[in-house]
């Protein structure tokens, strides 16, 4: 699905809380909550230093730029995969959204999460205005560096299994004609590639800016059960929905991914 990243950024940090600590659910034996999509979610800025994002940047990419205004305008690779040219030539402006402490590649590690717009000159729609990378950090040591499928923000790190590699549940989202959609994917990192534990779709589907007859807003509740060390347990999707008011009271629509 192609996303409107430039109206993203906003929605994402309005609604992802960007920078927070995405703490991990308590394991307990009976049904919980993963993740409720009907809450609002504040924004915050990532609590990083220039200096660290300096860092982090540099170990990623061998050129880059800090300034969008130094983008060559006239850059038109031949390659048929115009992000990784641009990459390639150094025509990036990268900046870091959201980030994240955990173990995320082994146990017992202390490691950082990067997640890294990275913001590859004159990418259009078509390209999606640029890819977005999770860089895993420990210490200064970059541990893996890793496309994820336009996933710009963390709304929580858990361990599901108990294997003390951590998890995190990741969404992107489009924003056009007053329709908000935001999807979630649960996604692990193993052997320096990205994995999707579970792919839960579309989990907002808001269009009350749209002003169109009709109008609702649509969330999910991600849970868990069957919680056994070791063992993945059970996810579950239920989606709800609320008429365009104020203070919203929601009623419920269906189990599953949401249609």
């Amino acid at each position: 699905m192609k996303i409107f990243p430039l109206l993203l950024v906003l929605f994402a940090g309005s609604v992802a809380g960007v920078g927070q600590q995405h703490s991990a659910p308590l394991m307990q034996k009976g049904r919980q909550i993963l993740f409720d999509f009907r809450k609002d979610r504040a924004a915050s800025p990532a609590k990083i230093t220039p200096a660290n994002e300096r860092m982090v940047l540099s170990r990623v990419f061998r050129r880059y730029m800090t300034d969008p205004d130094k983008c060559n305008r006239d850059f038109n690779a031949s390659s048929e995969d115009y992000l990784a040219a641009a990459r390639a030539a150094g025509q990036i402006v990268p900046s870091i959204t959201d980030m994240a402490s955990g173990s995320f590649t082994a146990p017992g590690q202390t490691q950082t999460a990067y997640v890294i717009w990275v913001g590859e000159c004159n990418a259009s729609h078509a390209e999606n205005f640029g890819s977005k990378r999770v860089a895993i950090f420990s210490g200064q040591q970059l541990i893996a560096n890793v496309d994820v499928d336009f996933h710009n923000s963390i709304v929580r790190k858990t361990d599901l299994n108990s294997d003390g590699i951590d998890e995190l549940l990741m969404t992107t989202g489009d924003m056009a004609q007053g329709t908000v959609i935001e999807m979630a994917s649960l996604i692990e990192f193993r052997d320096g590639r990205m994995h999707v534990i579970e792919d839960f779709g579309t989990v907002i589907e808001d269009s009350c800016g749209s002003g169109t007859p009709g109008s609702s807003s649509k969330a999910s509740v991600l849970s868990i059960s069957d919680i056994e060390p070791g063992k993945m347990p059970k996810l579950r999707i239920d989606n709800y929905v609320a008429s365009c008011r104020n203070t919203k009271r929601w009623r419920f629509l269906s189990t599953g991914k949401m249609q």
